[in-house]
């Protein structure tokens, strides 16, 4: 069944990848597809309001600490909604056998109001992928998933710099074993430089997870200790279309069962159809 998933998302990627070579030899000399023209879809974990344009995808490979790797494709159906899908595992990058995620995990979200002069842009969606391991005893991720939430952007410009803020509320589904069901809420900004460097950095306050007893008075390690969890990230344009991305996670060294803060690295692909 793993490899049956494995294979599904490797050849959805390979048909991806092939129709963007196909559409960039269509778009030599007319404009080709540019992470220039593409709003953040999200910071480091947390959404923004912004989506893919129609026709356009994205490719995401995600690597995290223990041979963890996690890849992910986007894909714009209108200039309003966007869905994805996600599928990874634990000690990929490694010699032993991987431990995959139990199933694939989709994405949704729909820009309900485009950002005008004085208002923000307002996007609702629905995400069911969460960050780092997951535990398969307690059925969750090490950094919850997003669930139900809502989110406004609001962006800058000055000179040759840009500039945006995100702020949002979201309700995730993994506390069967925690019971931990409060409603969350996140923000952040990113800001790039000269077009090819940026920097996002974001604060999730972790409602969702900070519980340190299970509902039955029992000691529970598997959760935050009430800071919150602060992220950062810098990204590098590396081509037109590739995206490569430096993350630090948990400054705040919010995990109990983490040392330090967890160092990944990001990897995305845009294309059109």
């Amino acid at each position: 069944m793993k490899k049956s998933i494995l294979l599904l998302f490797v050849v959805l990627t390979a048909i991806l990848c092939l129709a963007s070579l196909i559409t960039a030899q269509d778009d030599a000399g007319s404009g080709q597809t540019s992470l220039y023209d593409v709003p953040p879809r999200w910071l480091v974990d947390i959404p923004t309001a912004g989506t893919l344009p129609r026709g356009y995808y994205s490719i995401c490979v995600r690597l995290y600490p223990d041979g963890g790797a996690l890849g992910y494709t986007d894909i714009g159906l209108s200039h309003r909604l966007m869905m994805g899908i996600s599928f990874g595992g634990e000690g990929v990058i490694s010699s032993r056998d991987p431990d995959w995620n139990p199933s694939i995990e989709f994405g949704l979200k729909f820009r309900l109001i485009d950002e005008l002069e004085y208002f923000p842009a307002v996007s609702v969606g629905f995400s069911s992928q969460g960050s780092g391991a997951y535990n398969k005893s307690l059925e969750r991720y090490t950094y919850k998933s997003r669930g139900f939430y809502a989110v406004a952007s609001r962006s800058f410009y000055f000179y040759q710099w840009t500039a945006g803020w995100h702020a949002g509320v979201n309700y995730s589904r993994e506390y069967k074993h925690d019971g931990d069901k409060n409603i969350n809420f996140f923000g952040g900004f990113d800001a790039t430089f000269k077009y090819d460097l940026a920097l996002l950095m974001e604060y999730d306050i972790a409602f969702n997870d900070d519980r340190s007893s299970l509902p039955d008075g029992s000691s529970y390690e598997f959760a935050g200790k009430g800071r919150g969890y602060l992220n950062l990230s810098v990204k590098w344009l590396f081509a037109e279309n590739l995206e490569l991305e430096a993350i630090l996670k948990d400054l705040l060294e919010n995990r109990r069962e983490f040392e330090t803060l967890s160092r990944e690295i990001r990897i995305t692909y845009i294309g059109r159809f």
